[in-house]
């Protein structure tokens, strides 16, 4: 029996995990423009309106927006489909990371509004979400994919444009409503208690060792280390400025 069998079996872990993201890739359409209608939710015209109004929306400040709609996230969250999809076609600007995404996967029924690192505090998390719950899903609940899609892209514009009008206040109190609504009187004992005992039990498992723990840990870490494949490479006329993103940003879904 090896001196160290919970290392050993972490080592095996990264390993397999290693091998399978070798397997598991991810498959994005190519960046043909300011709007990629893979799913062919959007009218010819309104395809050409949308793309007139991301180019001003550049032209005037730099800030790149592309909306995307998705046959299918290929098994993966739209958080994580749009992380790296933005990664992949780097919209924004290199240096000011000042790009956004549109997301929409109809097949799974999932929305997301992916921010670049330097527009984080413009379309904060508030906002992104009110946009998304307030205007894009109840139309898409109705069966208007294009009127959610042009409305929520108009909003985006109008922030990032600098002419946020009501937009952020009623994000504010959006925000706040639905923060009285989730209780915030909620005791946080139960949490402290779960964070000691998972402490304890690593401790445990660490001098003691034995099969059970090592169970445990492999489950564990085959969680944490798993969702993120490999994106394909592709050639398109249209690309990103070389902007980078963290995962900011908001999700639905209907």
């Amino acid at each position: 029996m090896a001196r160290h069998p919970i290392l050993a079996a972490i080592a095996w872990i990264c390993l397999t995990c290693a091998a399978a993201a070798q397997t598991q890739t991810l498959t994005f359409p190519a960046l043909t423009g300011r709007v990629v209608d893979q799913a062919g939710l959007l009218s010819a015209t309104d395809r050409v309106a949308l793309t007139e109004s991301l180019a001003n929306l550049e032209a005037k400040t730099t800030d790149q927006l592309v909306i995307v709609t998705l046959k299918s996230l290929q098994g993966t969250s739209v958080e994580d489909y749009g992380y790296q999809l933005g990664r992949r076609w780097q919209i924004g600007q290199k240096g000011k990371n000042n790009g956004a995404l549109l997301i929409v996967a109809p097949t799974e029924r999932k929305v997301r509004i992916e921010v670049g690192y330097g527009l984080e505090g413009t379309l904060t998390d508030a906002l992104t979400r009110y946009v998304i719950e307030t205007s894009i899903l109840p139309r898409f609940k109705a069966g208007d994919f294009p009127g959610g899609i042009k409305l929520g892209a108009a909003q985006i514009v109008q922030v990032l444009a600098g002419d946020p009008k009501d937009l952020k206040g009623a994000a504010a109190q959006y925000a706040a409503s639905d923060a009285r609504r989730a209780n915030p009187d909620t005791p946080v004992w139960p949490i402290l208690v779960v964070v000691v005992l998972g402490v304890g039990f690593l401790i445990f498992c660490t001098v003691r060792g034995g099969a059970a723990c090592q169970a445990i840990l492999q489950i564990l870490l085959v969680a944490m280390l798993s969702g993120r494949g490999r994106s394909s490479r592709d050639d398109s006329p249209f690309s990103g400025g070389g902007g980078s993103f963290g995962g900011g940003g908001s999700s639905g879904s209907w």
